[in-house]
C-alpha cells in the first residue's frame, strides 16, 4: 500500500476515523470501567476515571470523590487510583508517605497483594467478558437454521424470477433430500453433488401441497459479505453484486469461483459482475492470506476477500442461550488462539509480518465493518476486544500483564520490586509497545 492509497482509504469508507474512535472508546471503556470496579470492590479508591486523553473536554465528581472526564484524545484512557503518580500508575511516594495506614489500605500501592492483582487483571476479563456477551447477542439476533429449510428474503439474482416463493419449506433439490444441517459432512456431500445449473428444481411444502418449482441455485457466486482490506473491496464490488463469467466462461456456483480464484495463484481474473441488472467487467488480483487452522499453524491461500451464502436468507430460530453462550466462549477463545498463534508464526517467520496490522489497518477494518452494517461492526468490536484483552496480559511492563508479573515476584520474595528498577522497567516496555506501534503502522504503509 502506497501513501496515497492509505489517505485515500482514511478519506472515505464511511467516516474511517470515527468508527474506529467509536468502536475504541466503547473497548477502553469497559476495559478501564473492570479496573475501577473490581478496585472499588477491594477497597481501592480511584482519583480519576478518563476516557482519552489530553485536555479534559467534560468531567464531573461522583459521590465518592471520583472525578469522571472525557478527554480530547479518544485513544485510550485510564484510571488513577488514589496514590498514583500518574495514569500509568507510578507510585506518588510523597503523598503515600503522609498517608496514615488506614488512607494507605485504600491506595493501589498500600493494598493487599490479591486486591491489586485482581484490579489489574479485572481490565483484560472485561475486555473477553464484553466479547463474550456481543458475539452471545449476535448470535441469538441471527439465529440458527432449524430442522426445515424454509426460504426466506430471496435475493435479487439475474435468472429471476423463480417459482420459488418465500415461506416455502424444501426438502429437496433437483431430486436430492435436503440432509440435515446437524450433519455437516452430509450436507457438503449434497451441495457438491448438485448440477451446476443456474436454475433447479425445488421440492417444496406450500399450503400443505407438495410442489415441484423452479428456483436458483442453491449457492450462487453472489456477494453477501466482503472482508475489509482485500482485492474486493478496493475494486469497488458491493453486497449484492453476482459473478455470472471468469474470463468469459459462465459460472453459477459460488465453488466454481473459489477454485478459479484459488487454482489461479494470483493471477489477475476478468469478472464479469451483474449489479442489479447492470453488467460490468472487473480485473481482480487474488492476494495471498495467511489463515489459521482448526489444528494449529497457518494455510497460504489466494483470496478476492468475499464471502457467499445461500440464494435466499433461510428463516431462522432463535438458539438456546446455554449453548449459544458456549459458542461465544469457544469464539473467544478460538481469536485468542489464532492470535497467539499467529504473532508467534510472524516471530519466526512461518508467515508474513505483514499479518499484523497498525492503527491505519485496524481502523480501516471497523470503518469497512461499519459500512456492511451494525452487526458486522459490533462483530468486529467483539474481535478487537478479545485482541486488546489479551496483548495487555503479555508480561510487558507498563501492560496490565507486566504488572502481573510484578505481583508474582512480589509474592515469592515477599516484597516488591524496587522503585528503581521498576522505573527502568516501565520505561523499557513504553519503549516495547511504541515500536510494536511503528512496527505496524509501517505495514499499514509498505504491505501489498
Amino acid at each position: 500500500m502506497d501513501i496515497s492509497s492509505l489517505i485515500s482509504g482514511i478519506g472515505g469508507g464511511g467516516l474511517t476515523v470515527l468508527w474506529f474512535v467509536v468502536a475504541l472508546s466503547i473497548i477502553v471503556a469497559i476495559h478501564e470501567y473492570g479496573h475501577y470496579i473490581v478496585g472499588r470492590w477491594s477497597g481501592i479508591g480511584a482519583d480519576v476515571f478518563s476516557l482519552g486523553f489530553g485536555p479534559v473536554i467534560y468531567s464531573r465528581y461522583d459521590k465518592r470523590g471520583t472525578k469522571w472526564q472525557i478527554a480530547a484524545i479518544p485513544l485510550g484512557g485510564y484510571v488513577k487510583f488514589k496514590g498514583d503518580a500518574n495514569a500509568a500508575s507510578g507510585k506518588d511516594g510523597e503523598a503515600m508517605s503522609e498517608m496514615t495506614e488506614e488512607e494507605r489500605r485504600h491506595t493501589m500501592h498500600g493494598a493487599p497483594l490479591w486486591a491489586r492483582a485482581a484490579t489489574v487483571l479485572a481490565g483484560p476479563v472485561f475486555n473477553f467478558i464484553l466479547s463474550i456477551i456481543i458475539f452471545t447477542g449476535v448470535m441469538m439476533f441471527n439465529g440458527q437454521i432449524g430442522s426445515k429449510l424454509i426460504v426466506g428474503e430471496i435475493w435479487d439474482l439475474p435468472d429471476a424470477p423463480y417459482e420459488l416463493q418465500q415461506g416455502d419449506v424444501v426438502t429437496a433439490i433437483a431430486g436430492a433430500e435436503i440432509p440435515s444441517f446437524d450433519d455437516p459432512e452430509a450436507f457438503d456431500a449434497f451441495a457438491k453433488a448438485m448440477p451446476k445449473e443456474a436454475v433447479l428444481t425445488y421440492t417444496v411444502e406450500r399450503g400443505g401441497e407438495t410442489l415441484d418449482v423452479s428456483g436458483p441455485y442453491l449457492n450462487p457466486p453472489l456477494v453477501q459479505s466482503l472482508a475489509p482490506r482485500s482485492a474486493a473491496i478496493n475494486a469497488g464490488l458491493e453486497v449484492g453484486d453476482v459473478f455470472t463469467a471468469i474470463d468469459g466462461e459462465p459460472i453459477v456456483a459460488f465453488s466454481q469461483l473459489k477454485e478459479a480464484v484459488e487454482s489461479g495463484e494470483g493471477r489477475t481474473l476478468v469478472l464479469t459482475v451483474d449489479r442489479g441488472g447492470e453488467v460490468a467487467e472487473y480485473d481482480l488480483t487474488p492476494r495471498r492470506v495467511d489463515e489459521p487452522q482448526d489444528g494449529g499453524g497457518f494455510v497460504t491461500h489466494w483470496r478476492i476477500g468475499i464471502g457467499g451464502g445461500f440464494a435466499f436468507m433461510p428463516s431462522t430460530e432463535t438458539p438456546p442461550i446455554g449453548p449459544t453462550v458456549l459458542a461465544a466462549v469457544g469464539q473467544t477463545g478460538r481469536i485468542i488462539e489464532g492470535s497467539i498463534s499467529a504473532l508467534y508464526h510472524i516471530v519466526t517467520g512461518g508467515i508474513s509480518s505483514c499479518n499484523l496490522s497498525g492503527p491505519v489497518g485496524i481502523a480501516q477494518t471497523t470503518s469497512a465493518m461499519a459500512d456492511q452494517g451494525f452487526i458486522k461492526f459490533i462483530w468486529t468490536v467483539a474481535v478487537l476486544s478479545t485482541a486488546i484483552g489479551m496483548l495487555n496480559l503479555f508480561p510487558i511492563p507498563m501492560l496490565d500483564g507486566g504488572h502481573l508479573v510484578f505481583y508474582a515476584y512480589e509474592a515469592v520474595t515477599g516484597k516488591p520490586p524496587a522503585d528503581g528498577v521498576l522505573r527502568i522497567l516501565m520505561t523499557a516496555g513504553l519503549v516495547l509497545v511504541l515500536s510494536m506501534m511503528v512496527f505496524g503502522l509501517t505495514n499499514d504503509l509498505f504491505c501489498p
